[in-house]
This record gives C-alpha cells, sequence and structure tokens, in this order.
C-alpha cells in the first residue's frame, strides 16, 4: 500500500466524500454492466439520492472532468476512483484475532476486488493453530511480528479482545504495519503519526441503527 501517496491525496478530501467514493463505484459497475458509456452527475444525483452539486464536488478529487451535454464516461470515472483509493494496487494484510468476527472476514472474498489481500491469520487457540480458515493460515500470534516483517506487510486487521488491542496494535507497528484497521471494542493509538488507524465500532454502528428505529416506531405511533 502506498500510504505516504494516499495520504498526500487526501489530506484535503473530507472523509465523508472518501465513504462515498465506494458507493459511487458500486452505482458505476451497475451502470457499466448496462452497457451505458456515460453519466451525467443529475442521474447519479437522482439514483442514489444525493444532490447534483455534491456528487460533482466527490467526483472532482478523481480529477475526472464530465463532458458537457454528456457526463462522465463511465469506465474512465471507474478506474479514477479505483486509482484515487488505490484499489489498482494489491495490498497484503494480516489478521490478528481468529474468533468469530476474524473467521467472518477472513471469509468474505469481496476484499480481492478492493486491492486487499489478507495474507495469514494470527490466535493463540492452539486448536485454530496450524489449520486453514477460507483458504487463510492461522499461525501462533507469537510469530506474527517475524511475519510481517519479512512479508514486508502493511496492512493489519484486529479482530481480538479490547484488552488485547493495544498489544496487539503495538507489535503489528513495530514490526512495520503501515495502517490497521481495529474491529476490536477498544480506542487504539500510535506513537508514530505516519500509521493510519481505522475503527470500525460495531457497538456503535448498531446505536445508531437502533436509535433511527426507535425514532421512527415512536413517529408512527
Amino acid at each position: 500500500m502506498d500510504n505516504e501517496n494516499f495520504q498526500e491525496k487526501s489530506k484535503e478530501v473530507s472523509e465523508p466524500t472518501i465513504r462515498r467514493l465506494p458507493v459511487y463505484h458500486h452505482y458505476l459497475l451497475k451502470i457499466r454492466n448496462e452497457n451505458a458509456p456515460f453519466i451525467s452527475c443529475t442521474q447519479i444525483a437522482s439514483d442514489l439520492g444525493l444532490v447534483p452539486i455534491q456528487v460533482r464536488k466527490d467526483l472532482e478529487v478523481t480529477g475526472v472532468e464530465g463532458k458537457p451535454k454528456v457526463g462522465y464516461e463511465v469506465t474512465a470515472l471507474l478506474a479514477a476512483i479505483e486509482k484515487f483509493l488505490g484499489w489498482s494496487n494489491v495490498n497484503a494484510a494480516v489478521l490478528a484475532g481468529a474468533g468469530h468476527l476474524g473467521y467472518a472476514i477472513l471469509g468474505y472474498q469481496g476484499f480481492c476486488d478492493y486491492g486487499l489481500n489478507i495474507a495469514a491469520a494470527f490466535d493463540n487457540d492452539f486448536l485454530k493453530i496450524g489449520k486453514f480458515i477460507h483458504g487463510k493460515p492461522v499461525y501462533s500470534a507469537d510469530s506474527m511480528e517475524s511475519y510481517i516483517k519479512e512479508h514486508k506487510i502493511e496492512v493489519g486487521i484486529l479482530t481480538v479482545p479490547a484488552q488485547y488491542a493495544q498489544e496487539v496494535a503495538d507489535i503489528m507497528i513495530k514490526a512495520g504495519i503501515k495502517a490497521i484497521w481495529n474491529f476490536a471494542p477498544a480506542k487504539i493509538t500510535s506513537d508514530n503519526p505516519t500509521v493510519i488507524i481505522q475503527h470500525e465500532n460495531l457497538a456503535s454502528s448498531f446505536a445508531v441503527l437502533s436509535s433511527k428505529i426507535n425514532t421512527d416506531k415512536i413517529k408512527r405511533n
């Protein structure tokens, strides 16, 4: 993963814009499969429930410009989004914590479409060590640091219990990990400002969903 390049490109881009780019990408794949060579901001906005000016500003970060009265060339825009997000490169990753969530993540084949390849998993459960989960080898947690160094892995995925999250993250960073995708229910930090940490708090996400459901029930009642 070219983290310096990604950080340079994205430091002036808002996180909401970056989060919307995969949505545009998924939508454009559908449009391309329908053999539509061009698409307008107005059409994208209408289909995705957005406003045209927002779509235009979001897509400007890719460097692709739409043609008057025609719109964007779908294939070119797809390629530009993939390049901006770094999906054109295959990034090798390791996963720490082969429990239920780790098992599910290892089984998700869609990551390959986004340039992410989980090379191996690590755990301290002797019943899992030496086995394969969805074709991915599971090694002893004690060997994770040397594996990362030897294979020059730059992406780490954390699915360990909260009490071990920081300790495992520190080992990853010490070994050379440049980006951590943290699914553990704990906040992790790094003294190295160049290390990218992305937290995914499933409980918080569900809290938002649950709140919206309850609000909707109150309105209907």
